[in-house]
């Protein structure tokens, strides 16, 4: 059997839960291939199975509609992406295929016959029940949060509905049923779908059999440690602090200053923003580290608010502060808040002020830490390496 992986690029985190979910499949002897962009080619070197290169939009681009809300991807961009589809899959003759957010595959494998495996998040799930919270829009702080979020309420259907109109328009014109008018349709369509998330967390109901927990999928990149890796895991346990390549990078030397007078050593990854920190004891900071490691080290995880960075924190039962701009950031952390292991700060109205105040009580709220540990046990009741291999025999099983 031959799996191909098709990774849509604009964020790291959908090529790192490819590459860690890829490997799982080639130690259990199944030959995997990855096709990405080689914007994250630093990340590709030194794995056991080949590499294709395809073309995903800018990050900047990704961000910036994000940030707009605008739909992310276009019709020429989706019947590009189909043709570049097609041919990749001709060409490595997989018997499957797993995408991670890579939409056009919801036509390029149906018209290829491939059966397709969607890796995606439970919260976008049309089987779970959210809380839609108003992102970081430009123009929250202009109208102010009140008016804005009883404006996107209202919104929010019609916006989904855009979001989902160039899919349906593409699966048209290859003579495709549409998936109606709720965008999170269109992000948890396949054959199977893949949820990696701890279903405790996010919880869905009356979910079909072939929408599938398959745990969290933890990737850290492959990057030699720093000089001052070993005085910090030997050290008194830090405050790690990670935006990712899709958080607010601006807000790192705000957060840093507010978290220097907590007392405690601070873990900067910096995503490779070349901002200037500000200068404090106990600061360590270098691009990339591995997460994993440093998160099951630290007394508190302040990121982005998205899955991967929280994951690492709370399979090691550690408290989350997540400073959340996107929606896909807000749903993550909004579940998170509710079950009592984070504490959310919405992007807009981080201040040293809010991010201090927060991190301290993430640090000395005892419930916070009792809910976090207590999550920590719910996510080994559902691993991705025992719980993907499953999913892929489900599907070939169904394609039969």
């Amino acid at each position: 059997m031959k799996v191909l992986f098709i990774a849509e690029a604009v964020t790291l985190a959908h090529v790192g839960r490819s590459i860690r979910l890829a490997s799982i499949l080639h130690r259990n002897g199944i030959d995997v291939e990855l096709a990405c962009d080689s914007r994250y080619r630093a990340f590709l070197t030194g794995l056991d199975f080949p590499i294709r290169a395809i073309q995903s939009i800018p990050t900047d681009t990704f961000l910036d509609a994000l940030a707009r809300g605008r739909p992310v991807f276009s019709l020429a961009t989706l019947t590009a992406y189909v043709a570049e589809d097609l041919s990749i899959l001709r060409e490595s003759k997989a018997d499957v295929v797993v995408g991670d957010f890579r939409l056009s595959l919801s036509v390029s494998a149906r018209v290829s016959g491939i059966p397709y495996l969607n890796v995606t998040n439970a919260y976008w799930s049309p089987y779970a029940k959210p809380r839609f919270r108003i992102p970081s829009f430009p123009f929250v702080p202009r109208w102010g949060l009140k008016p804005a979020s009883a404006l996107f309420r209202m919104a929010r259907p019609v916006g989904f509905a855009i979001h989902a109109l160039p899919m349906n328009r593409l699966r048209r014109s290859y003579g495709l049923p549409g998936l109606g008018w709720d965008v999170r349709r269109l992000y948890c369509d396949g054959d199977v779908t893949a949820y990696a998330d701890i279903p405790a967390l996010v919880p869905t109901f009356h979910r079909p059999p072939t929408h599938r927990y398959i745990g969290p999928v933890l990737w850290s990149p492959p990057v030699s440690p720093p000089p001052w890796w070993s005085a910090v895991l030997s050290g008194e346990p830090p405050i790690y602090v990670s935006l990712g390549s899709s958080g607010p990078a601006h807000l790192l030397p705000i957060v840093v200053e507010a978290l220097a007078g907590l007392g405690h050593p601070i873990v900067v990854a910096t995503a490779g923003s070349q901002l200037q920190l500000p200068p404090s004891p106990g600061l360590w900071a270098a691009d990339f580290v591995s997460g994993e490691a440093i998160a099951e080290k630290a007394c508190v995880v302040v990121c982005n608010g998205g899955s991967p960075t929280t994951h690492q924190a709370l399979v090691h039962g550690v408290p989350v502060v997540g400073l959340a701009s996107n929606l896909d950031q807000f749903l993550n952390m909004d579940y998170v808040e509710r079950f009592g292991a984070g504490i959310l700060i919405r992007g807009d109205r981080a201040n040293k002020i809010t991010v201090r105040d927060s991190t301290r009580r993430a640090i000395d709220d005892q419930r916070i830490r009792e809910r976090a540990r207590a999550m920590a046990g719910l996510a080994e009741i559902t691993r991705p390496e025992t719980e993907f291999p499953f999913a892929i025999r489900l599907l070939l099983g169904a394609a039969r």
